[in-house]
């Protein structure tokens, strides 16, 4: 069993928890996860590397949600399968301000018939924000599932000026 160092940053949209080791920061969870992770073995009250990462995490997070971060530099640490690697991978290819559709995305890591699996490890970004799945959505345009919750994903996304300011549900108005 890994041991991740943890801590938490209080945000616009809830408590995040940040999980980290001396590698790089492995997990961001918003207060509602779609898919919860299992967190036997985290512990608060990093030392050495790990609290660095962590402490890195939390300024730059709270960067972006100043207004004043476009892009993240962190060392990170996703634990996956390939497929899933290459996918979140190409999420961070996914420039601020802009969206995606899933399609757009399989095509982006040559697996153009591959929607759904593209969803599917989408759907387990085990780091949301850094690598920004918030920014695909359907094909129409439409808002589609996200694991901390449309809500989120509306929010995050207006913050990015990717949709108009307002609307409903607004967690920055």
């Amino acid at each position: 069993m890994d041991i991740l160092y943890m801590d938490t940053l209080d945000t616009p949209i809830g408590t995040l928890v940040l999980a980290a080791d001396a590698e790089g920061l492995r997990h961001i969870e918003f207060p509602s996860n779609r898919h919860p992770v299992d967190r036997a073995g985290w512990v608060p009250g990093a030392e050495g590397m790990a609290a660095e990462i962590l402490a890195m995490t939390s300024r730059q997070l709270s960067e972006y949600f100043d207004g004043t971060r476009r892009d993240f530099d962190l060392p990170l640490a996703p634990r996956g399968t390939e497929f899933q690697l290459r996918v979140w991978n190409a999420l961070a290819t996914i420039p601020f301000g802009a969206t995606w559709s899933y399609g757009a995305l399989a095509r982006a890591i040559d697996k153009p018939d591959a929607m759904r699996a593209v969803g599917a490890a989408n759907g387990r970004n085990p780091l949301p924000i850094v690598l920004p799945c918030h920014r695909v959505i359907g094909a129409d345009g439409s808002l589609t599932g996200f694991g901390g919750g449309l809500p989120i994903k509306e929010a995050l996304l207006r913050l990015e000026g990717a949709l108009p300011a307002g609307g409903s549900g607004d967690l920055f108005g």
